[in-house]
């Protein structure tokens, strides 16, 4: 892994073409004019777990539209398999879409399908398996989480991080090559976040996935990633390994590795004197 760089857009791990399964290449994107992401060079090597943290509104979330290509850049090259995701024709992005799994925040689970009936639509949907290996490939992917048991349940009948865990096995149902998480330690309990962070390791690990994942919780996040990516305003700010990332004595990533109120992030959002907006005179 390389050392922890500030104020700089480099790659996170140097990795030959082949070794990668994603890259940013000079990327620019935004909605209408609003710029969100500007030059930014990022690699995802296989088999890897990478971070993206940061400040809301970073545009840690957009790199995983512009991976499924939600959005296109309006300038660079996103790369999965060494393609660029903008010129891939209708049958060509379907088919690179049905190798990655997606975790939602929150799960983002069919409230009136059971757990089961979850797991098995995008088998049903994307294939043409008979029933019968449709319902083994959903046990196995269910037991893989921990919840063959709660088959038959609805998501309402199931606690928050099992819900969580029915999400993540309908995320794996395709066996995808690689796997997105948008902020999946969101909202759950310290014993859930636990069990979910050691999910996304051990599956990555014994399924050979390639992870991106988005996330707040720096503890959680530390433990399972092989690199961090820090992202503010629209730029890739420092970067590292967990351990070089705590050890990094630039402010910001300082000021947000050991969530400090005071640094480069102000609480204050810029504005007048207070004088000016209340009346008060000299």
């Amino acid at each position: 892994m390389s050392e922890t760089t500030s104020h700089t857009t480099e790659s996170p791990v140097a990795a030959a073409p082949s070794e990668a399964l994603v890259e940013l290449r000079d990327v620019t994107c935004g909605y209408g004019e609003r710029i969100i992401l500007e030059g930014i060079n990022l690699t995802v090597p296989r088999g890897k777990v990478v971070a993206l943290m940061g400040t809301s509104g970073g545009g840690k979330t957009t790199v995983l539209r512009l991976i499924g290509r939600q959005i296109t850049a309006l300038k660079g090259e996103v790369l999965l398999n060494g393609r660029d995701v903008a010129r891939l024709d209708a049958a060509e992005l379907m088919a690179a879409r049905r190798r990655m799994g997606m975790l939602f925040q929150f799960g983002a689970l069919f409230t009136d399908l059971t757990v089961f009936e979850n797991v098995a639509f995008p088998l049903r949907e994307h294939t043409r398996l008979p029933e019968s290996i449709v319902r083994d490939l959903v046990l196995m992917k269910l037991n893989a989480v921990g919840l063959r048991g709660a088959r038959d349940l609805l998501p309402s009948e199931v606690s928050g991080g099992m819900a969580r865990r029915v999400a993540l096995a309908r995320a794996m149902a395709l066996d995808p090559e690689l796997m997105l998480y948008d902020e999946p330690f969101a909202g759950l309990d310290p014993i859930s976040m636990g069990i979910s962070a050691r999910l996304i390791r051990e599956l990555n690990d014994t399924m050979g996935l390639t992870s991106i994942l988005v996330s707040h919780d720096v503890e959680e996040t530390f433990l399972i990633a092989d690199h961090i990516v820090l992202l503010a305003n629209g730029r890739i700010v420092a970067q590292g390994s967990p351990e070089e990332m705590r050890a990094s004595e630039d402010p910001l990533v300082s000021q947000f590795v050991h969530a400090r109120p005071d640094g480069p992030v102000r609480f204050h959002y810029p504005a007048d004197d207070a004088g000016h907006d209340f009346g008060v005179r000299g």
